[in-house]
């Protein structure tokens, strides 16, 4: 559903462009999305040990000297030759980076400041910037509600102007007389995540989750289980207490209809359709260990995304 507030192309908070995109790299120098987080990082802690971070190469095998880590022993050499030795590995230099951006018209909502298609536009931007920074691939799945942008990983500044240029096209297609479409399923953007990211990529998901059901759950199982696997979940405060005298008008571009949730069995469907999202997500990250970070309408996508990983505020 979208907003009905009057809406302006200009507003950065109801759209982004890519120049605002682009200027929110000075933002994302102190992130980090390695494995070693701040103490107040909610990717710290329980979550730690599930971000693998880069690969390691095998590089030689090698007698033991004193100070090498004894948990590098190879026994079954150590066994036949009599001898101690360790295997040696260096970290890779990059890995693959693949962010994922929903831009559906169920993201195309705020009641407070931003709509939720531009706080994941910013935060995934952050993203795009910090992990080419720090080395890394980068490379996304934007889509819509009929189009998915394809960018394969690819360590270069061209290819964090792809991503973020798709991003912003996505976003300029969000308004009110937008022509209205079935959208397009979270399941087969996920399915093409698996297609790229085979093994020991770092995913990241910025979404609503709208439309999920058991075959989500399944795909989000596989790509965790060979992937680093983030979720940003982005929802509106709406969810978390909807007023019962509550009169608002909501339209698809063609039709739109009044709700009241005066109406009890209008405000019971409200609130279990938006914190039944927020659940599944949660259940996700019990289940499979794959670390949330809770995003909403209210503040900007720096200053949260800051504050979660264990920062301040970004400085005004």
């Amino acid at each position: 559903m979208a907003s009905v507030a009057a809406t302006s192309a200009h507003d950065p908070c109801i759209h982004v462009d890519l120049d605002q995109l682009r200027r929110l790299g000075s933002q994302a120098r102190t992130l980090t999305f390695l494995p070693r987080q701040p103490a107040a990082s909610v990717l710290n802690g329980r979550h730690a040990s599930k971000l693998r971070g880069r690969g390691l190469n095998f590089e030689e095998l090698r007698e033991y000297v004193d100070g090498d880590d004894i948990r590098t022993m190879d026994w079954k050499v150590t066994a036949r030759t009599g001898k101690p030795h360790v295997r040696v590995y260096t970290e890779e230099r990059d890995r693959p980076t693949l962010l994922i951006v929903d831009q559906r018209m169920s993201m195309y909502f705020g009641s407070r400041v931003f709509l939720k298609s531009v706080i994941a536009a910013e935060a995934a931007a952050l993203a795009a910037h910090r992990v080419l920074a720090q080395g890394d691939r980068i490379g996304g799945l934007v889509f819509g509600d009929e189009v998915i942008a394809e960018h394969r990983p690819a360590r270069s500044h061209k290819a964090l102007n792809q991503v973020l240029t798709s991003i912003a096209k996505a976003n300029a297609l969000l308004h009110a007389d937008a022509p209205v479409a079935a959208a397009l399923p979270l399941n087969k953007v996920l399915r093409s995540a698996l297609r790229i990211a085979k093994t020991n990529a770092l995913i990241m998901v910025f979404s609503d989750f709208d439309g999920t059901d058991d075959q989500t759950d399944a795909l989000i199982a596989a790509l965790a289980r060979s992937n680093d696997l983030i979720l940003f979940n982005i929802a509106d405060p709406l969810a978390d207490g909807i007023p019962a005298d509550l009169r608002m008008t909501v339209t698809d571009g063609h039709l739109q209809a009044e709700l009241n949730t005066g109406d009890g069995k209008v405000h019971q469907r409200l609130r279990d359709m938006l914190q039944g999202r927020a659940a599944i997500v949660q259940t996700w990250s019990r289940k499979y260990g794959v670390p949330v970070l809770p995003l909403t309408t209210v503040e900007p996508a720096a200053d949260q995304i800051r504050q979660l990983l264990g920062h301040g505020r970004v400085p005004r």
